[in-house]
């Protein structure tokens, strides 16, 4: 699957480089959109070395000028 197809299914603007900020350790954690893997989207946190694998509505907001997501 593809970064097209997360943003058809899940309505989200999910492209290479967007800044995301996660929250599912807790505390906003801010990344940057690397791509995907499966139906699922590849992030890499800032100060890690690995990308994470992430479900591209669960605890992750888009930081980008397109339209809000929930």
């Amino acid at each position: 699957m593809s970064l097209e197809y997360i943003r058809k299914t899940y309505g989200v603007p999910a492209k290479r480089g967007v800044r995301v900020e996660y929250t599912g350790r807790g505390k906003p954690e801010l990344g940057t959109l690397k791509g995907a893997k499966g139906a699922r989207v590849l992030v890499l946190l800032d100060g890690h070395s690995h990308n994470g694998i992430f479900h591209p509505t669960w605890m992750l907001k888009y930081l980008t000028e397109e339209k809000p997501c929930n």
